[in-house]
């Protein structure tokens, strides 16, 4: 199991990683603060008088503008592979009155930044209309149904991800290390990595794992018996693994 190129674009576009927008027949590309709400739009942040609020400030005679939000990733660790980035087009329209009220909730939910308290009075709340994603990945462009983008959910784990990636190679570096070379094995793997094999990445559905020397390192994903949905619930499932008294019932590949 893996995160698919939907749930991706989500993860990269939920707010945590800085974007940078394109709107059309406009100067620019512009920095700025966004998030993805519940039904997979999105929502962009503006401090009214800046560059990218007039920017997105529609013509005579419209309501809305176009623009394309582009989101790369950044790794969380050193030798992590990139999840690639994310280009999202579509419509966005200013929100007022109970609309941007409503809105400035749901950004809170992902961001509770202090601004969100002078929506309508300085700061300015768009909603993005979806109308096209593509997930750009190890330079091959993944086209993606804007339906199946809006129903899929951001990896729980995106927030933490380099906290727990740094928390396993400090602390649980040799039982990981067992126990990604006893997975291996297990899948056919006979010979032993001469170099301490590194997980670099962590999703709900597994770990990605480094393996051999710097120079001629390569990765290979170990699967979760079945994804899991926090922090929590992951502690619960690496239990078997970091502790030595209790039963291997762990992560297969």
């Amino acid at each position: 199991m893996q995160p698919s190129p939907a749930e991706v674009a989500r993860t990269l576009a939920a707010g945590r990683l800085a974007g940078t927008a394109h709107v059309a027949c406009r100067p620019g590309p512009h920095p700025v603060r966004h998030v993805t709400d519940p039904s997979g739009q999105l929502l962009l942040l503006t401090r009214a008088g800046t560059l990218p609020a007039y920017a997105l400030h529609p013509a005579d005679g419209a309501d809305d503008v176009a623009v394309v939000l582009d989101v790369p990733d950044v790794p969380p660790v050193t030798g992590s592979p990139s999840l690639g980035r994310v280009w999202i087009s579509g419509w966005a329209a200013e929100l007022t009155g109970a609309a941007a009220v409503a809105a400035a909730v749901d950004y809170a939910a992902v961001d509770p930044t202090g601004d969100l308290l002078d929506v309508g009075r300085g700061m300015v709340l768009h909603r993005v209309d979806v109308a096209e994603v593509r997930l750009e990945r190890a330079g091959v462009m993944i086209d993606i149904d804007p339906d199946d983008y809006a129903e899929a959910e951001p990896d729980p784990l995106r927030d933490e991800e380099g906290e727990l990636l740094a928390d396993l190679g400090d602390h649980h570096v040799t039982e990981m290390a067992g126990f990604i070379r006893r997975q291996l094995r297990g899948a056919g793997h006979d010979h032993e990595p001469d170099h301490q094999p590194q997980v670099v990445r962590l999703d709900r559905y597994g770990f990605v794992v480094a393996i051999g020397p710097p120079g001629s390192r390569y990765c290979a994903r170990l699967a979760f018996p079945r994804p899991v949905t926090d922090r929590a619930d992951l502690a619960k499932l690496l239990h078997p693994v970091l502790c030595h008294r209790c039963g291997e019932t762990a992560p297969r590949r």
